[in-house]
């Protein structure tokens, strides 16, 4: 009987935010696909729909995507959290995401006992618009509770970490920092013109880009601003989806580069398309540890972003001076063009951020670490 189609010897169960191909999500994917199909998946997102990183996953695996799943969105009333509580069992495993997924953690911690639930470790990987001015008190103090039975709090990021420490009175030993990595040598070759659907590199032409969910929060009309003064051969490329998308374009046409700002949708398997970039930028008001940035410096791409989460302390050293001030688009801007007229330095650069991406970002130790936490939570030596 082949691998494929044996039993399962665990089932997991899913509770995210959204399902889009963002960074979190993608992680998760490829997770996912390094367990193998002797795991069982079943995939509950808070936004109906959105099940764009689905797109990634092996077909091998087993998945289900329930439609009776309990909202994960509403009032924490006693009855609704009850609800969730009893759709969790028949699992070996629950993995919950972000705020979004916050209810189900606190329906855990309230009837875990009662219904003899599996364990819970719960991911929180960043902050959307509404908290991106800073944490609010409500919500700290809900996670604090919520979290009481949680068997692991895993964060990415140094800067997350000290919240959950902090603001959130995590306990030492719940909280566990494993840096997002990933497949570095996948980066390494240089991709062809044609390797993004819907658009060519042409000669002569020179590319910023970006990886990002389409959301306010990304402040990607922000990065269409800076990039507006840049000379003609250079072309703006955002890759992605999400709600933000006439806003973006509305801008380009406000200034009058719409014909240089390119918006191919979302596209899978960045390592096929990233090595296009010549310069990888962000505008996000708020991130932590973005996979797109360390997928960029595997590829050997010089960064230019704010100093958000952990940004300033993942690209090599030599590429720090470029991490602008949060929230600063004139700075942003006054670097995306000293990066655009000197090519040498965007060079130097860019093998300065693959040679560290090679160091400390590689994906083997992120998968071996989460499969250590996920095994142990559940009682076993060890995951498939």
């Amino acid at each position: 009987m082949s691998a494929a189609n044996r039993a399962p010897t665990a089932r997991i169960l899913h509770l995210h935010s959204t399902f889009s191909a963002g960074g979190k999500e993608r992680r998760a994917v490829r997770l996912m696909n390094a367990f193998g199909p002797r795991v069982a998946h079943t995939v509950v997102t808070g936004v109906l729909g959105e099940t764009g990183a689905a797109r990634e996953l092996s077909r091998a695996l087993k998945i289900a995507y329930p439609t009776d799943f309990p909202a994960l969105a509403g009032r924490p009333t006693p009855a609704r959290l009850q609800k969730i509580a009893r759709a969790m069992q028949g699992h070996d495993l629950v993995l919950t995401y972000n705020w979004g997924a916050l209810d189900a953690v606190m329906a855990h911690t309230l009837f875990a006992d009662f219904y003899r639930l599996p364990p819970l470790i719960h991911h929180e990987d960043g902050f959307n618009a509404d908290e991106q001015g800073g944490l609010k008190k409500s919500r700290n103090w809900y996670r604090r509770i919520a979290l009481g039975r949680a068997r692991a709090l895993v964060v990415p990021s140094e800067v997350l970490e000290e919240i959950a420490l902090t603001a959130w009175a995590q306990p030492l030993g719940r909280v566990h920092r494993i840096p997002n990595g990933i497949d570095t040598a996948a980066f390494a070759k240089k991709p062809r013109a044609d390797a993004l659907q819907g658009i060519i590199k042409r000669k002569g032409e020179l590319w910023v880009g970006t990886l990002a969910g389409m959301r306010p929060v990304k402040n990607l009309p922000g990065l269409v601003r800076a990039f507006a003064p840049l000379p003609a051969q250079w072309q703006l490329v955002i890759v992605g989806d999400g709600p933000e998308r006439a806003a973006i374009r509305a801008e380009a046409e406000r200034l009058g580069i719409e014909d240089r700002v390119h918006l191919p949708g979302f596209a899978p398997d960045p390592a096929r398309f990233v090595g296009l970039f010549d310069i990888f930028a962000l505008s996000s008001h708020s991130e932590q540890f973005p996979l797109s940035l360390v997928e960029a410096m595997a590829a050997g791409i010089a960064v230019a972003a704010p100093a958000v989460g952990d940004i300033a302390d993942m690209v090599s050293p030599d590429n720090q001076p470029f991490i602008t001030p949060r929230a600063d688009e004139a700075a942003l801007s006054g670097t995306l063009a000293a990066l655009a007229v000197d090519t040498g330095l965007r060079n130097r650069l860019g093998q300065s951020n693959r040679l560290h991406a090679r160091a400390h970002f590689e994906e083997r130790a992120m998968i071996e670490a989460y499969r250590r936490l996920y095994a142990a939570a559940m009682g076993r030596e060890s995951l498939p």
